[in-house]
């Protein structure tokens, strides 16, 4: 089960933060439905070739301040 929950509304958010920091990642990498959080999890860690608790790091971190620009 996934250690985080993001709504679509953030994920909208979320997404442009992470294409800024990580600019090889496509929209196709970066599908998201609510409820999906286990199986994008573990794309982007195949994607940017990181550990799962970097991943879950980095999408917290940019959740946590969600209308801040920095990821």
């Amino acid at each position: 089960m996934a250690e985080i929950s993001i709504s679509n509304k953030d994920w909208e958010r979320l997404k442009i933060k992470l294409k800024r920091k990580y600019n090889h990642l496509s929209d196709e990498d970066l599908a998201f439905e609510a409820g999906q959080e286990e199986q994008l999890i573990t794309h982007l860690q195949e994607r940017l070739r990181r550990k799962r608790e970097y991943v879950v790091f980095t999408l917290k971190k940019g959740l946590l301040n969600i209308e801040n620009n920095r990821l």
